[in-house]
């Protein structure tokens, strides 16, 4: 039986801006879970909404992606250039309640206030709202690829997890090399879970990947839109990797092309993992 390590650990507390790096992060069934003696965020837990309600990201925006994330005391903390950061309790679960959209689905949500508003207004220049998501809900995975494990998510696309192997970026690199690209970083792609130890694109036949009481089933190709082209560390748009993936990682039946693989807990919620674990890969073809 195959066996990888995790290499990098990620959580991304507010959907579409910057993640933190981990040495380990805390399994819940809505994803990883950022942890300190004092603080705790969970993925894609927080969302930018517009006046309406619908969800903003890097597909709208690219500066979201140089909108940093941290943790203090008590506090989720948002960075940018040039302005003062924003510290947002997480003491409390208050706030307005308001439906949020994300995707086709209506979810209930806690407005983070007006000050946070006027932090996001200061930073991009338009008319926004930090939310949160209702713990209380379940927004449920799609069942034509979760079946009936009663997998549920926050503010993600659709499941809790990513998983990429590095192996499979490094032959995408070797692809975008051959004709004069520079290398990506695997922050284009803004993966969860990334394993070392495998062969590229192993993630696309593995079931289930098992560490320490902790088991993950991979269920779904991940399809890869427009903010692979954004330059995480500058909020420039691209042409790569989506224009090399389309030529070899097309999935006809997603309706565009896929690199990474969607995952879901099956067991070991409230479990720890961390960078340098060794993980079972078990492979169904």
């Amino acid at each position: 039986m195959p066996r990888a390590t995790i290499a990098a650990l990620n959580v991304y507390p507010v959907k579409s801006c910057r993640g933190i790096g981990l040495d380990k992060a805390r399994v819940a069934a809505r994803g990883l879970v950022a942890a300190t003696p004092t603080t705790e965020a969970g993925d894609r837990e927080w969302m930018i909404v517009a006046p309406d309600g619908r969800f903003v990201t890097q597909r709208d925006d690219p500066r979201l992606a140089l909108i940093g994330t941290s943790l203090a005391p008590g506090a989720l903390v948002l960075s940018a250039a040039g302005v003062a950061p924003l510290a947002v309790s997480l003491e409390s679960r208050g706030g307005t309640a308001r439906e949020v959209t994300v995707w086709n689905s209506r979810v209930p949500a806690r407005d983070a206030g007006d000050a946070a508003a006027g932090w996001l207004a200061a930073v991009l220049g338009a008319d926004l709202r930090l939310v949160r998501f209702d713990p209380a809900h379940r927004r449920p995975c799609n069942p034509d690829y979760a079946g009936d494990s009663g997998a549920h998510t926050a503010f993600a696309d659709g499941y809790p997890l990513l998983v990429i192997a590095e192996a499979s970026l490094a032959d995408l690199n070797l692809r975008l090399a051959a004709k004069g690209v520079p290398v990506l970083p695997m922050n284009r792609f803004r993966p969860n879970l990334v394993l070392t130890g495998l062969e590229p694109y192993d993630e696309d036949h593995i079931d289930t990947l098992v560490t320490d009481g902790v088991t993950m089933k991979l269920v779904k190709p991940c399809a890869r839109c427009a903010i692979t082209t954004t330059d995480q560390d500058s909020g420039q748009v691209g042409q790569e990797p989506l224009a090399t993936l389309a030529a070899y990682r097309t999935d006809v039946r997603l309706a565009g092309v896929t690199f990474g693989m969607n995952a879901i807990v099956v067991a070991g919620e409230g479990r720890d993992v961390s960078v340098g674990d060794g993980v079972e890969a078990h492979f169904a073809f």
